[in-house]
Protein backbone atom coordinates (compact mmCIF):
# COMPACT_ATOMS: atom_id res chain seq x y z
CA UNK A 1 0.00 0.00 0.00
CA UNK A 2 1.39 3.42 -0.96
CA UNK A 3 2.26 5.86 1.81
CA UNK A 4 0.09 8.96 1.94
CA UNK A 5 1.68 12.31 2.82
CA UNK A 6 -0.19 15.50 3.65
CA UNK A 7 0.99 18.88 2.32
CA UNK A 8 1.93 19.82 5.90
CA UNK A 9 4.15 16.74 6.21
CA UNK A 10 5.85 17.55 2.90
CA UNK A 11 6.63 21.10 3.99
CA UNK A 12 7.94 19.88 7.34
CA UNK A 13 10.19 17.39 5.55
CA UNK A 14 11.62 20.11 3.29
CA UNK A 15 12.41 22.19 6.38
CA UNK A 16 14.05 19.22 8.14
CA UNK A 17 16.29 18.59 5.13
CA UNK A 18 17.24 22.19 4.33
CA UNK A 19 17.74 23.53 7.85
CA UNK A 20 18.37 20.61 10.21
CA UNK A 21 20.56 18.08 8.34
CA UNK A 22 17.95 15.35 7.92
CA UNK A 23 19.32 12.70 5.60
CA UNK A 24 19.10 9.07 4.63
CA UNK A 25 22.44 8.07 6.11
CA UNK A 26 22.61 4.79 4.24
CA UNK A 27 20.85 2.56 1.77
CA UNK A 28 22.23 -0.94 2.27
CA UNK A 29 21.47 -3.87 -0.01
CA UNK A 30 21.78 -7.19 1.77
CA UNK A 31 22.88 -10.08 -0.45
CA UNK A 32 22.80 -13.78 0.44
CA UNK A 33 25.99 -15.47 -0.81
CA UNK A 34 25.41 -18.96 0.58
CA UNK A 35 24.81 -20.36 -2.91
CA UNK A 36 28.27 -19.17 -3.95
CA UNK A 37 30.08 -21.75 -1.82
CA UNK A 38 32.42 -24.07 -3.76
CA UNK A 39 35.25 -26.36 -2.74
CA UNK A 40 37.56 -24.25 -4.93
CA UNK A 41 38.05 -20.82 -3.33
CA UNK A 42 38.75 -19.24 -6.74
CA UNK A 43 35.40 -20.41 -8.05
CA UNK A 44 33.72 -19.16 -4.89
CA UNK A 45 35.28 -15.75 -5.50
CA UNK A 46 34.18 -15.66 -9.14
CA UNK A 47 30.61 -16.52 -8.18
CA UNK A 48 30.61 -13.93 -5.37
CA UNK A 49 31.79 -11.20 -7.71
CA UNK A 50 29.18 -12.12 -10.32
CA UNK A 51 26.28 -12.17 -7.86
CA UNK A 52 27.17 -8.86 -6.20
CA UNK A 53 27.74 -7.01 -9.46
CA UNK A 54 24.52 -8.33 -10.97
CA UNK A 55 22.22 -7.62 -8.03
CA UNK A 56 23.74 -4.23 -7.21
CA UNK A 57 24.44 -3.09 -10.77
CA UNK A 58 21.96 -0.22 -10.62
CA UNK A 59 21.96 0.44 -6.85
CA UNK A 60 23.98 3.66 -7.03
CA UNK A 61 21.98 5.04 -9.96
CA UNK A 62 18.66 4.16 -8.35
CA UNK A 63 19.73 5.93 -5.15
CA UNK A 64 20.78 9.04 -7.09
CA UNK A 65 17.49 9.06 -9.01
CA UNK A 66 15.49 8.90 -5.77
CA UNK A 67 17.65 11.62 -4.22
CA UNK A 68 16.95 13.85 -7.23
CA UNK A 69 13.22 13.00 -7.31
CA UNK A 70 12.51 13.74 -3.65
CA UNK A 71 15.35 16.11 -2.74
CA UNK A 72 16.33 13.88 0.18
CA UNK A 73 20.11 13.54 0.66
CA UNK A 74 21.36 9.94 0.55
CA UNK A 75 24.81 10.01 2.14
CA UNK A 76 26.07 6.44 1.61
CA UNK A 77 25.16 3.48 -0.60
CA UNK A 78 26.35 0.17 0.83
CA UNK A 79 26.18 -3.60 0.56
CA UNK A 80 26.05 -6.23 3.32
CA UNK A 81 26.75 -9.89 2.56
CA UNK A 82 26.49 -13.27 4.25
CA UNK A 83 29.23 -13.62 6.92
CA UNK A 84 32.27 -14.44 4.81
CA UNK A 85 33.60 -17.01 7.29
CA UNK A 86 30.85 -19.34 6.03
CA UNK A 87 31.74 -19.15 2.32
CA UNK A 88 34.93 -21.24 2.18
CA UNK A 89 35.01 -24.99 2.81
CA UNK A 90 38.80 -25.51 3.06
CA UNK A 91 39.99 -22.08 4.08
CA UNK A 92 43.34 -20.53 4.81
CA UNK A 93 44.25 -16.95 5.68
CA UNK A 94 45.38 -16.46 2.07
CA UNK A 95 42.03 -17.73 0.77
CA UNK A 96 40.20 -15.14 2.85
CA UNK A 97 42.54 -12.36 1.77
CA UNK A 98 41.78 -13.34 -1.84
CA UNK A 99 38.08 -13.13 -1.05
CA UNK A 100 38.55 -9.71 0.59
CA UNK A 101 40.08 -8.46 -2.67
CA UNK A 102 37.13 -9.92 -4.62
CA UNK A 103 34.71 -8.05 -2.36
CA UNK A 104 36.72 -4.84 -2.73
CA UNK A 105 36.76 -5.06 -6.52
CA UNK A 106 33.05 -5.90 -6.71
CA UNK A 107 32.25 -2.93 -4.46
CA UNK A 108 34.34 -0.66 -6.67
CA UNK A 109 32.68 -1.98 -9.84
CA UNK A 110 29.18 -1.10 -8.62
CA UNK A 111 30.44 2.14 -7.03
CA UNK A 112 29.25 1.65 -3.46
CA UNK A 113 30.84 3.28 -0.42
CA UNK A 114 31.28 0.31 1.92
CA UNK A 115 30.73 -3.43 1.95
CA UNK A 116 30.06 -5.20 5.25
CA UNK A 117 30.09 -8.88 6.05
CA UNK A 118 33.76 -9.77 6.34
CA UNK A 119 32.45 -11.32 9.50
CA UNK A 120 32.28 -14.31 11.82
CA UNK A 121 29.80 -15.35 14.52
CA UNK A 122 31.83 -17.06 17.25
CA UNK A 123 29.87 -16.46 20.45
CA UNK A 124 30.11 -20.14 21.39
CA UNK A 125 33.35 -21.18 19.70
CA UNK A 126 35.37 -21.21 16.48
CA UNK A 127 35.31 -23.30 13.35
CA UNK A 128 38.65 -23.51 11.50
CA UNK A 129 37.20 -21.18 8.86
CA UNK A 130 36.14 -18.60 11.44
CA UNK A 131 39.56 -18.67 13.06
CA UNK A 132 41.27 -18.22 9.69
CA UNK A 133 39.00 -15.30 8.79
CA UNK A 134 39.68 -13.56 12.11
CA UNK A 135 43.43 -14.04 11.67
CA UNK A 136 43.15 -12.43 8.23
CA UNK A 137 41.28 -9.30 9.39
CA UNK A 138 44.26 -6.95 9.96
CA UNK A 139 45.70 -7.50 6.49
CA UNK A 140 42.26 -7.57 4.83
CA UNK A 141 41.31 -4.17 6.30
CA UNK A 142 44.71 -2.61 5.63
CA UNK A 143 44.66 -3.76 1.98
CA UNK A 144 41.11 -2.61 1.15
CA UNK A 145 39.23 0.69 1.28
CA UNK A 146 35.58 -0.41 1.30
CA UNK A 147 35.53 -3.77 3.11
CA UNK A 148 34.26 -3.71 6.72
CA UNK A 149 34.50 -6.44 9.32
CA UNK A 150 32.64 -7.56 12.43
CA UNK A 151 32.98 -10.43 14.88
CA UNK A 152 30.18 -11.46 17.25
CA UNK A 153 31.84 -12.86 20.38
CA UNK A 154 28.90 -12.97 22.81
CA UNK A 155 25.15 -13.36 23.14
CA UNK A 156 22.61 -13.60 25.91
CA UNK A 157 21.88 -17.18 24.86
CA UNK A 158 25.52 -18.34 24.60
CA UNK A 159 27.45 -16.18 27.06
CA UNK A 160 30.84 -14.64 26.23
CA UNK A 161 33.51 -16.50 24.27
CA UNK A 162 36.54 -15.22 26.16
CA UNK A 163 38.96 -16.97 23.80
CA UNK A 164 37.51 -14.80 21.03
CA UNK A 165 37.62 -11.70 23.24
CA UNK A 166 41.32 -12.34 23.93
CA UNK A 167 42.01 -12.85 20.23
CA UNK A 168 40.17 -9.68 19.19
CA UNK A 169 42.39 -7.52 21.42
CA UNK A 170 45.35 -8.75 19.38
CA UNK A 171 43.51 -8.33 16.06
CA UNK A 172 42.53 -4.72 16.82
CA UNK A 173 46.10 -3.84 17.79
CA UNK A 174 47.50 -5.46 14.62
CA UNK A 175 44.96 -3.65 12.46
CA UNK A 176 45.96 -0.32 13.98
CA UNK A 177 49.65 -1.06 13.40
CA UNK A 178 49.10 -1.93 9.75
CA UNK A 179 47.24 1.35 9.18
CA UNK A 180 49.52 3.47 11.39
CA UNK A 181 50.13 6.07 8.68
CA UNK A 182 46.43 7.01 8.98
CA UNK A 183 46.16 6.97 12.79
CA UNK A 184 44.98 3.33 12.82
CA UNK A 185 41.97 4.00 10.61
CA UNK A 186 41.62 0.30 9.78
CA UNK A 187 40.08 -0.15 13.24
CA UNK A 188 37.25 2.20 12.20
CA UNK A 189 36.15 -0.60 9.85
CA UNK A 190 36.09 -3.25 12.59
CA UNK A 191 33.53 -3.81 15.36
CA UNK A 192 33.25 -6.51 18.03
CA UNK A 193 29.66 -7.38 18.93
CA UNK A 194 27.45 -8.96 21.53
CA UNK A 195 23.98 -9.91 20.26
CA UNK A 196 24.69 -8.74 16.69
CA UNK A 197 21.55 -8.20 14.60
CA UNK A 198 21.11 -9.65 11.11
CA UNK A 199 19.60 -6.59 9.40
CA UNK A 200 21.80 -3.70 10.55
CA UNK A 201 22.41 -1.28 7.64
CA UNK A 202 25.16 0.68 9.42
CA UNK A 203 28.89 0.06 9.08
CA UNK A 204 31.18 -1.33 10.23
CA UNK A 205 28.86 -3.97 11.65
CA UNK A 206 26.48 -4.72 8.78
CA UNK A 207 26.12 -8.29 7.52
CA UNK A 208 23.30 -10.19 5.81
CA UNK A 209 22.12 -12.71 8.38
CA UNK A 210 21.16 -16.33 7.82
CA UNK A 211 17.50 -15.58 8.52
CA UNK A 212 17.34 -12.92 5.83
CA UNK A 213 15.87 -13.28 2.30
CA UNK A 214 17.87 -13.73 -0.91
CA UNK A 215 18.32 -9.96 -1.06
CA UNK A 216 16.85 -7.01 0.79
CA UNK A 217 16.94 -3.22 1.01
CA UNK A 218 17.62 -1.86 4.49
CA UNK A 219 17.59 1.89 5.11
CA UNK A 220 19.26 3.88 7.86
CA UNK A 221 17.82 7.33 8.55
CA UNK A 222 19.42 9.93 10.78
CA UNK A 223 18.28 13.28 12.13
CA UNK A 224 19.94 14.57 15.32
CA UNK A 225 19.58 18.11 13.99
CA UNK A 226 15.82 17.67 13.67
CA UNK A 227 15.47 16.51 17.29
CA UNK A 228 17.73 19.32 18.50
CA UNK A 229 15.58 21.91 16.73
CA UNK A 230 12.41 20.56 18.34
CA UNK A 231 13.98 20.90 21.79
CA UNK A 232 15.05 24.50 21.09
CA UNK A 233 11.41 25.48 21.58
CA UNK A 234 10.77 23.52 24.78
CA UNK A 235 12.28 25.54 27.62
CA UNK A 236 10.25 24.86 30.75
CA UNK A 237 8.65 21.67 29.41
CA UNK A 238 8.49 18.59 31.62
CA UNK A 239 10.54 15.52 30.73
CA UNK A 240 7.35 13.73 29.74
CA UNK A 241 6.60 16.51 27.28
CA UNK A 242 10.18 16.36 25.99
CA UNK A 243 9.86 12.62 25.39
CA UNK A 244 6.58 13.14 23.54
CA UNK A 245 8.13 15.80 21.29
CA UNK A 246 11.09 13.56 20.46
CA UNK A 247 8.71 10.70 19.69
CA UNK A 248 6.71 12.83 17.27
CA UNK A 249 9.86 14.07 15.51
CA UNK A 250 11.16 10.49 15.20
CA UNK A 251 7.82 9.52 13.66
CA UNK A 252 8.28 12.13 10.91
CA UNK A 253 11.90 11.11 10.28
CA UNK A 254 10.84 7.47 9.98
CA UNK A 255 8.15 8.27 7.44
CA UNK A 256 10.77 9.84 5.18
CA UNK A 257 12.97 6.75 5.40
CA UNK A 258 10.12 4.36 4.71
CA UNK A 259 9.19 6.26 1.57
CA UNK A 260 12.77 6.08 0.27
CA UNK A 261 13.16 2.40 1.15
CA UNK A 262 9.95 1.32 -0.54
CA UNK A 263 10.72 3.37 -3.65
CA UNK A 264 14.15 1.77 -3.94
CA UNK A 265 12.71 -1.68 -3.32
CA UNK A 266 10.25 -1.14 -6.15
CA UNK A 267 12.92 0.10 -8.56
CA UNK A 268 15.39 -2.68 -7.79
CA UNK A 269 12.93 -5.55 -7.48
CA UNK A 270 14.50 -6.42 -4.12
CA UNK A 271 12.52 -7.01 -0.91
CA UNK A 272 12.15 -4.04 1.45
CA UNK A 273 13.70 -5.23 4.69
CA UNK A 274 13.85 -2.77 7.56
CA UNK A 275 14.16 0.86 8.45
CA UNK A 276 16.80 1.70 11.05
CA UNK A 277 15.84 4.95 12.73
CA UNK A 278 19.11 5.74 14.45
CA UNK A 279 20.28 9.18 15.48
CA UNK A 280 23.69 8.74 13.87
CA UNK A 281 25.58 12.01 14.32
CA UNK A 282 28.17 13.63 12.06
CA UNK A 283 31.09 16.01 12.70
CA UNK A 284 28.86 18.84 11.40
CA UNK A 285 28.01 21.33 14.14
CA UNK A 286 24.32 21.02 15.05
CA UNK A 287 24.11 17.37 13.98
CA UNK A 288 25.05 16.00 17.39
CA UNK A 289 23.52 13.60 19.92
CA UNK A 290 25.58 15.32 22.60
CA UNK A 291 23.86 18.61 21.74
CA UNK A 292 20.46 16.94 22.14
CA UNK A 293 21.36 15.74 25.64
CA UNK A 294 22.45 19.24 26.56
CA UNK A 295 19.22 20.70 25.15
CA UNK A 296 17.32 18.27 27.38
CA UNK A 297 19.09 19.97 30.28
CA UNK A 298 22.45 18.29 30.90
CA UNK A 299 25.10 20.89 31.73
CA UNK A 300 27.73 19.05 29.71
CA UNK A 301 27.48 15.61 28.16
CA UNK A 302 29.41 13.21 30.36
CA UNK A 303 28.34 15.04 33.49
CA UNK A 304 25.68 13.93 35.98
CA UNK A 305 22.36 13.09 34.37
CA UNK A 306 23.84 12.16 30.97
CA UNK A 307 22.90 8.48 31.18
CA UNK A 308 19.31 9.23 32.22
CA UNK A 309 18.87 11.79 29.44
CA UNK A 310 20.29 9.35 26.88
CA UNK A 311 17.88 6.65 28.11
CA UNK A 312 14.95 9.03 27.59
CA UNK A 313 16.17 9.93 24.09
CA UNK A 314 16.79 6.35 23.00
CA UNK A 315 13.40 5.15 24.20
CA UNK A 316 11.47 8.03 22.63
CA UNK A 317 13.19 7.55 19.26
CA UNK A 318 12.33 3.85 19.24
CA UNK A 319 8.68 4.52 20.15
CA UNK A 320 8.27 7.16 17.45
CA UNK A 321 9.86 4.93 14.83
CA UNK A 322 7.81 1.89 15.76
CA UNK A 323 4.58 3.90 15.50
CA UNK A 324 5.52 5.18 12.02
CA UNK A 325 6.55 1.85 10.46
CA UNK A 326 5.89 -1.82 11.03
CA UNK A 327 9.37 -2.66 9.79
CA UNK A 328 11.66 -0.74 12.14
CA UNK A 329 14.74 -2.84 12.85
CA UNK A 330 18.52 -2.81 12.85
CA UNK A 331 20.00 -0.87 15.76
CA UNK A 332 17.31 1.82 15.97
CA UNK A 333 17.93 4.38 18.71
CA UNK A 334 20.76 6.82 19.44
CA UNK A 335 24.45 6.29 18.64
CA UNK A 336 27.28 7.88 20.62
CA UNK A 337 30.35 7.53 18.35
CA UNK A 338 32.83 9.96 19.85
CA UNK A 339 34.87 11.08 16.83
CA UNK A 340 31.77 11.34 14.62
CA UNK A 341 29.88 13.71 16.95
CA UNK A 342 31.08 17.32 17.25
CA UNK A 343 29.51 17.69 20.71
CA UNK A 344 31.07 14.46 21.97
CA UNK A 345 34.47 15.54 20.65
CA UNK A 346 34.22 18.86 22.50
CA UNK A 347 33.18 17.18 25.74
CA UNK A 348 36.00 14.64 25.44
CA UNK A 349 38.56 17.39 24.78
CA UNK A 350 37.36 19.29 27.86
CA UNK A 351 37.62 16.20 30.07
CA UNK A 352 33.90 15.60 30.61
CA UNK A 353 33.82 12.25 28.83
CA UNK A 354 35.89 9.34 30.10
CA UNK A 355 35.90 5.76 28.89
CA UNK A 356 34.16 4.76 32.11
CA UNK A 357 31.33 7.27 31.64
CA UNK A 358 30.93 6.25 28.00
CA UNK A 359 30.68 2.62 29.10
CA UNK A 360 27.89 3.51 31.53
CA UNK A 361 26.02 5.35 28.78
CA UNK A 362 26.23 2.31 26.49
CA UNK A 363 23.86 0.48 28.83
CA UNK A 364 21.04 2.69 27.49
CA UNK A 365 22.09 3.69 23.96
CA UNK A 366 21.58 1.64 20.81
CA UNK A 367 25.13 0.36 20.42
CA UNK A 368 28.28 0.67 22.52
CA UNK A 369 31.82 2.05 22.76
CA UNK A 370 32.10 3.57 19.32
CA UNK A 371 34.91 5.42 17.50
CA UNK A 372 36.98 6.00 20.61
CA UNK A 373 40.70 6.68 20.25
CA UNK A 374 42.91 5.19 22.98
CA UNK A 375 46.69 5.37 23.48
CA UNK A 376 48.72 3.44 20.92
CA UNK A 377 50.71 1.58 23.58
CA UNK A 378 47.57 0.07 25.14
CA UNK A 379 48.21 -3.66 25.57
CA UNK A 380 46.30 -6.36 23.75
CA UNK A 381 45.00 -7.62 27.07
CA UNK A 382 43.66 -4.23 28.11
CA UNK A 383 41.81 -3.89 24.80
CA UNK A 384 40.38 -7.37 25.39
CA UNK A 385 39.29 -6.36 28.90
CA UNK A 386 37.49 -3.30 27.49
CA UNK A 387 35.72 -5.60 25.04
CA UNK A 388 34.80 -8.05 27.82
CA UNK A 389 33.22 -5.30 29.92
CA UNK A 390 31.11 -4.07 27.02
CA UNK A 391 30.08 -7.60 26.03
CA UNK A 392 28.89 -8.18 29.61
CA UNK A 393 26.63 -5.13 29.39
CA UNK A 394 25.07 -6.51 26.21
CA UNK A 395 24.69 -10.07 27.46
CA UNK A 396 23.18 -9.21 30.83
CA UNK A 397 20.84 -6.55 29.42
CA UNK A 398 19.79 -8.60 26.40
CA UNK A 399 20.81 -5.83 23.98
CA UNK A 400 23.24 -5.31 21.16
CA UNK A 401 26.54 -3.77 22.24
CA UNK A 402 29.68 -3.19 20.23
CA UNK A 403 33.25 -2.03 20.58
CA UNK A 404 34.98 0.05 17.92
CA UNK A 405 38.13 1.45 19.51
CA UNK A 406 41.25 2.73 17.80
CA UNK A 407 44.59 2.25 19.62
CA UNK A 408 46.19 5.14 17.73
CA UNK A 409 49.82 4.24 16.90
CA UNK A 410 52.44 6.53 18.41
CA UNK A 411 49.75 8.60 20.13
CA UNK A 412 49.30 9.19 23.85
CA UNK A 413 46.41 10.51 25.92
CA UNK A 414 45.61 14.09 24.92
CA UNK A 415 46.96 13.77 21.38
CA UNK A 416 44.52 13.98 18.48
CA UNK A 417 43.57 11.61 15.67
CA UNK A 418 42.09 12.93 12.44
CA UNK A 419 40.26 10.53 10.13
CA UNK A 420 38.29 12.97 7.97
CA UNK A 421 34.82 12.72 6.44
CA UNK A 422 32.07 11.17 8.53
CA UNK A 423 34.68 9.57 10.81
CA UNK A 424 35.77 12.98 12.10
CA UNK A 425 38.50 13.58 14.65
CA UNK A 426 38.92 13.12 18.40
CA UNK A 427 41.33 13.40 21.31
CA UNK A 428 42.96 10.21 22.56
CA UNK A 429 41.26 9.28 25.83
CA UNK A 430 43.32 8.20 28.84
CA UNK A 431 42.89 4.70 30.25
CA UNK A 432 43.14 3.26 33.73
CA UNK A 433 45.37 0.43 32.59
CA UNK A 434 45.51 -1.79 35.65
CA UNK A 435 46.65 -5.21 34.48
CA UNK A 436 43.80 -7.53 33.55
CA UNK A 437 46.11 -10.08 31.92
CA UNK A 438 45.37 -12.92 34.34
CA UNK A 439 41.61 -12.54 33.88
CA UNK A 440 41.78 -12.34 30.10
CA UNK A 441 44.24 -15.22 29.70
CA UNK A 442 42.03 -17.63 31.65
CA UNK A 443 40.05 -18.10 28.43
CA UNK A 444 37.05 -20.37 28.16
CA UNK A 445 33.49 -19.11 28.10
CA UNK A 446 31.61 -16.95 30.58
CA UNK A 447 28.32 -18.87 30.82
CA UNK A 448 25.03 -17.45 29.58
CA UNK A 449 23.11 -15.56 32.27
CA UNK A 450 19.91 -16.84 33.80
CA UNK A 451 17.83 -14.37 31.78
CA UNK A 452 18.98 -16.19 28.64
CA UNK A 453 16.90 -19.19 29.72
CA UNK A 454 13.59 -17.68 28.62
CA UNK A 455 12.11 -20.28 26.28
Amino acid sequence: MALEFSSEEILETVEMIELFNLDVRTITMGINLQDCVHTDSKKTGETVRKKITQLAAHLRQDAEDIELKYGIPIVNVRIAVTPVANLLTKPSVDDFLYLAQILESAAAEVDIDFLGGYSALVQKGFTPAERALIDSIPHALSQTERVCSSVNVASTKAGINMDAVYLMGKIIKETATLTAEKDGIGCAKLVVFANAVEDNPFMAGAFHGFGEPEASINVGVSGPGVIRNVLERMDGASLGEVAEAIKKAAFKITRVGEMVGRELSKRSGVTFGILDISLAPTPTVGDSVADILEKIGIGRVGGPGSTAALALLNDAVKKGGAFASSYVGGLSGAFIPVSEDAGMVKAAAEGWLSLEKLEAMTAVCSLGLDMIAIPGDTTNETISAIIADEMAIGVINHKTTGVRVIPAPNKKAGDWVKFGGLLGEAPVLPLKEAAADKFIKRGGRIPAPLQGLNN
